[in-house]
């Protein structure tokens, strides 16, 4: 019984963590604002200790910090940040594609082949779309990599920029290059080229960098 409760606890602790995280990501908790455990408590119908294990977790992820005395905030966003998270992402982005094309089981290919399809349908028609599609190729190739630990790393440093996004997303961004650089990764990916899709991963994310930077100084 007692490993049935704490199965349960767990369950109810990665559900908190799961939805205060997107509302953070898609800025419904916006940077700097406070937490307010007892309103997540109302609003999520999920009890205060799965909440504060969510936050800690959170915390130690970088999205919410807590100051004594005077509460736990959303944390902030700015160009330090991003280059930050940039660094580490153009490194381990540009690895998984690199094990993604070594190793690519014919599963990974199915999901694969189906995002290049959805690029070649004309798929992406404006900055949400592209977004969207953007997140399930980044996850694709975490999967493809066959690195439980590589992917867990990656997710957590993808859900920081995809904050950074949503922040510039009504903004006018250039990210256009970035559906050529989808249909020439992908295509890497799946010829095993793996000196190629490694190449132009670190390019895609650089240029992410580079364009979510531009938006950021004019703030």
């Amino acid at each position: 019984m007692a490993v049935a409760e704490s199965v349960e606890a767990r369950s109810q602790s990665e559900e908190a963590y799961l939805r205060i995280l997107e509302r953070i990501v898609c800025l419904d908790m916006p940077p700097g604002s406070v937490v307010n455990e007892a309103r997540l408590r109302e609003d999520l119908k999920i009890g205060r200790t799965p909440i504060r294990e969510a936050l800690q977790r959170l915390a130690r992820e970088n999205f919410v910090r807590s100051i004594p005395h005077r509460g736990t905030f959303v944390t902030d966003v700015n160009i330090t940040d991003l280059a930050r998270i940039t660094e580490v992402r153009v490194v381990l982005e540009s690895h998984a594609a690199r094990l993604a094309a070594e190793k690519l089981a014919s599963a990974d290919r199915e999901a694969i082949e189906e995002l290049l399809e959805l690029h070649q349908r004309g798929y992406v028609v404006d900055q949400r779309d592209l977004m969207q599609l953007d997140q399930r190729i980044h996850r694709a190739i975490y999967r493809a990599s066959r690195n439980s630990f590589l992917e867990a790393t990656l997710e957590r440093y993808l859900n920081l920029s995809l904050r950074l996004w949503y922040l510039v997303l009504d903004r006018d961004v250039q990210l256009r290059e970035a559906v050529g650089e989808h249909v020439e990764l992908l295509r890497a990916i799946l010829a095993g080229d793996a000196d190629r899709a490694e190449s132009i991963m670190r390019l895609h994310v650089s240029g992410f960098e580079s364009e979510i930077r531009k938006v950021l100084v004019e703030r």
